[in-house]
């Protein structure tokens, strides 16, 4: 969501969601958490909520520690808003280094599958290239195109740097 949320073009805010949803649940692994989920309840206590998740066993018995994860990346503790939030921050940087990314493969002359707006980019490639790319580049297959070529992911995250994206780019 963070980076759906960050994306340059984005029309809906986490207040709109909140707004719109009865729920919704926020990931925190992808924006730096160590593992969990956020489940959001905009509205009203849910009715026998604690009981099916106690039920299905779904409740962790230290469930507190996960929480703390998403005080820090939204800031609760300090009482900044989201858009000063670590949790955006870090969605924002994984955007500007996808943007990056995208303008570097454009200057060296590949395709891209699709004007990806969010920090996915979607590169077509040759078997060629496919064949020689280094162990050491992380990709994920996409798609095999008709005329022979592939569609390959390369995802930013709140981690990458800008080194990381001109690394990658020197290599390809």
């Amino acid at each position: 969501m963070g980076y759906g949320l960050a994306a340059p073009c984005a029309d809906v805010t986490l207040p709109d969601i909140a707004r719109l949803c009865d729920c919704f649940y926020i990931g925190g692994t992808k924006l730096g958490a160590l593992i969990g989920e956020a489940l959001v309840l905009p509205r009203k206590h849910v009715p026998r909520l604690l009981s099916v998740v106690k039920q299905s066993g779904a409740l962790l018995a230290k469930g507190w520690l996960l929480g703390v994860q998403f005080d820090v990346l939204f800031d609760c503790v300090v009482g900044k808003g989201f858009e000063e939030s670590l949790y955006l921050r870090g969605a924002k940087n994984a955007i500007a280094c996808a943007v990056l990314l995208a303008q570097g493969l454009r200057a060296k002359g590949y395709e891209l599958a699709v004007d990806s707006p969010t920090n996915q980019q979607f590169v077509i490639v040759d078997d060629e290239l496919l064949a020689k790319m280094p162990d050491t580049v992380r990709y994920g297959f996409w798609e095999r195109l008709e005329d022979g070529r592939t569609v390959i992911r390369f995802a930013t995250s709140w981690h990458t740097t800008e080194k990381d994206v001109r690394a990658l780019l020197d290599l390809l």
